[in-house]
């Protein structure tokens, strides 16, 4: 029973319920690996019997802190500070410079907490008794929810590398997407493009094409930097001129590659002769006003930065995985770290002047959308995690726990689970730190967007960590602070005027919805997976097996349009999931026995697919959504876009292989060389790529997207 209460005071479950009324118990060898990464000896009864000891069970305990580490309110809703001695006073310095005072048990206009008295933000709280204790904490105050978006609004969502112009390097870039941006707005009355995460990858060769496994979070790759709209691109001379037309004629080359002789998107290849480029345009000096931009982009990002940078410049040297340098280097604020950093100090300089220059064009891309009449502009993706090896990790190494990793319990239709390879944040030093790591991390992302979408967002309440070498089934769920997480969120979007939706799909504990809805926080809906299951809404299946087995099992009838929750994303399909042309031909399920990926028997697999789509053929027909019949592949494409604004989302969103009839999935989750995930060009029903030019001029696509422009009012700013 000790340690079992020592796992729940660190916030570890000691057991879950992978299904209603079934409960499986966390094995003790869980119980003590994750405790352990959290600085918890628990491996003989005498260290839990020390660790009891040492916990404090809160404030009121002897010898505990007055006050949590962490402090969280909201304008009406003040901490709980009701264990405070008698007496106690409170003083709060606000982030702005202002002091508030007051007694923590008065309730009038003297405390800190009166109406209208404590400002949003970050601040210092301190706390004083009357027998000479004192204690500070952080104290966040946040807004009751995130920013709505602006009226309801359709748009695309794409994956940035796969969307390639006539003028791109090799994959999709921040031209491409300004571009996008400028042209959809415009044109087809788009209110938002949602893309993937554009985080710093960690460095190959073979760099890890998934975007889902970055090594830093807390800034964007420059392989997506257009080369030619950096402004000193028209600046080089003589033979650094000659180079740069070489490396973009290389670049041209790499491009028809993908465009016309069917090979897939090469990310390290681009990467290397844009590295060329981008170091030339490094030679060429900064013009005073550029100068002056840069340097306050360096003393805005600061320290982070400066990790980043230096993190890529040792990788250059000793290679990209931080764990196998020198023992003293791997400590980022080590003698030997800053002794090598200043042998390396151009380098460094080279990767914080990419970060600057990919900052200003995710700028003008957001810019460009705006312009355009979008209500919101770019939605960012953040991802779950980062790479156990990269920038993040070496440089906020007390914020992750060692020898973890993130993924998912079993369940009904993963009986082995899942590890994503990610570790995870230690939710104590989150506590610690006042959240900074996750502020930053939520106000760079949230520079240049017009909403954010968080990854799995249910890890704002608890992951699942699996201890390293073990499987995904010897895991354990570990709690977050909920409330903290929430309310930094709404703070950060707050300031940047931002709305947010989660990516709420899978296994769902309750009252994380209700959470998030009381937030503001938008949920994500997908058309195939909405149902009613025994008279409630489908909790968002991962996967399309376990729809189609309830569908075809006569379990759960699809949700009604009018039945759909309105603060959602609504969509079709997504990166995870098949397009919609391969859905409806098929092809999906021919794809997934091919590579040995069904969960089943061929057959029965090809019949459930079957039914779910007789089955919802017969639905659009009986709601008179597809009036040009069911054989007609494009029409039912439009089909299930009408129901989507049938509903009442907020938000419907469009993947943009939908509008041209790819067959193609971007991903194929459980492969990993048997599919090429990730590096596959927007593609039209024969698997010929479309470039961005062809994308603006497909009848397909535009007859499409005139549905939605045509079926809900727009919102222009």
């Amino acid at each position: 029973m000790g340690r079992k209460r020592l796992a729940q005071l660190h916030g570890i479950a000691v057991s879950y319920e992978p299904s209603p009324g079934q409960t499986v118990h966390i094995g003790d060898d869980t119980v003590v690996a994750v405790l352990a990464s959290l600085g918890v000896d628990a491996s003989t009864p005498q260290a839990v019997r020390a660790a009891l000891d040492a916990f404090p069970d809160g404030p009121g305990r002897p010898g505990a802190a007055l006050l949590p580490r962490t402090v969280v309110a909201r304008p009406d809703r003040p901490p709980d500070l009701a264990d405070l001695p008698e007496g106690t006073d409170l003083r709060v310095e606000t982030e702005d410079g202002q002091v508030l005072e007051g007694p923590a048990r008065d309730g009038g206009t003297r405390s800190p907490w009166a109406p209208g008295r404590l400002p949003l933000g970050i601040h210092t709280l301190h706390a004083h008794t009357p027998d000479g204790r004192a204690a500070g904490a952080r104290l966040i105050v946040a807004p009751d929810r995130v920013p709505a978006p602006p009226g309801r609004s359709h748009g695309l969502m794409v994956q940035l590398y796969s969307l390639l112009s006539r003028r791109s390097w090799g994959m999709g870039d921040l031209g491409d997407l300004a571009d996008l941006a400028a042209w959809s707005g415009r044109s087809l009355g788009t209110g938002f493009v949602q893309l993937n995460p554009l985080h710093a990858a960690v460095p190959g060769p073979p760099t890890d094409p998934s975007p889902y496994r970055p090594s830093s979070r807390r800034f964007p790759d420059p392989v997506h930097l257009r080369i030619e709209h950096i402004p000193e691109y028209a600046h080089l001379q003589g033979a650094a001129r000659l180079r740069a037309h070489d490396l973009a004629g290389r670049a041209a080359a790499l491009r028809a590659d993908v465009l016309d002789r069917g090979a897939l998107i090469d990310r390290d290849a681009v990467w290397e002769l844009k590295k060329e480029a981008l170091e030339l345009l490094w030679e060429v000096p900064l013009t005073p006003g550029r100068r002056a931009a840069y340097c306050d982009f360096l003393a805005e990002q600061g320290q982070a930065l400066d990790d980043h940078a230096t993190w890529c410049a040792f990788a250059e040297r000793h290679g990209p995985d931080w764990r196998a340098w020198p023992a003293a280097l791997r400590d980022p604020r080590s003698a030997a770290t800053a002794r090598l950093r200043t042998q390396l100090l151009d380098r460094v300089d080279f990767h914080c002047r990419l970060a600057w220059l990919t900052d200003q064009q995710l700028a003008a891309a957001q810019r460009a959308a705006r312009e355009s009449g979008m209500g919101v502009g770019l939605v960012h993706d953040l991802a779950v995690g980062v790479h156990p090896s990269g920038a993040d990790t070496w440089a906020q190494q007390d914020a992750f726990a060692a020898g973890m990793s993130i993924g998912a319990p079993p369940d009904a239709f993963n009986a082995r689970g899942q590890d994503w390879g990610l570790p995870p944040w230690r939710p104590d030093a989150l506590a610690a730190a006042g959240y900074a790591p996750y502020r930053e991390l939520l106000r760079g992302l949230l520079r240049h967007a017009g909403a954010l979408r968080i990854d799995h967002v249910m890890g704002l309440f608890r992951l699942w960590w699996v201890p390293e070498g073990r499987p995904p089934t010897d895991g354990a769920y570990v709690r977050y602070d909920g409330e903290a997480m929430l309310s930094v969120l709404a703070l950060e979007a707050h300031r940047a005027g931002a709305s947010v939706i989660g990516e709420d799909l899978g296994t769902v504990e309750p009252g994380v919805r209700d959470a998030l809805a009381e937030r503001g926080v938008l949920g994500t809906s997908v058309l195939w997976f909405e149902r009613d299951y025994g008279g409630g809404a489908a909790e968002g299946a991962e996967g399309a097996e376990s729809a189609a087995e309830a569908a075809s099992d006569g379990e759960a009838r699809i949700l009604a349009p009018e039945e759909w929750r309105a603060d959602c994303l609504a969509t079709v399909t997504t990166h995870d999931l098949p397009t919609t042309a391969a859905r409806l031909s098929g092809e999906d399920v021919a794809l997934r026995e091919r590579l040995g990926l069904l969960a089943g028997p061929a057959e029965r697999e090809r019949s459930r697919a079957k039914y779910e789509l007789a089955e919802w053929l017969r639905e659009l027909a009986h709601r008179g959504l597809l009036p040009e019949g069911a054989g007609d592949e494009e029409a039912a494409v439009k089909a299930v876009h009408r129901f989507l604004l049938r509903t009442p989302a907020r938000m419907v969103g469009v993947w943009l292989p939908d509008a041209v009839g790819d067959r193609r999935p971007q991903n194929l989750p459980g492969t990993w060389d048997e599919y090429p995930n990730w590096r596959l060009p927007i593609a039209g029903p024969d698997g010929r790529p479309q470039t961005l030019e062809e994308l603006a001029a497909s009848p397909r696509l535009h007859a499409l997207m005139r549905e939605l422009a045509d079926g809900q009012p727009q919102h222009r700013s």
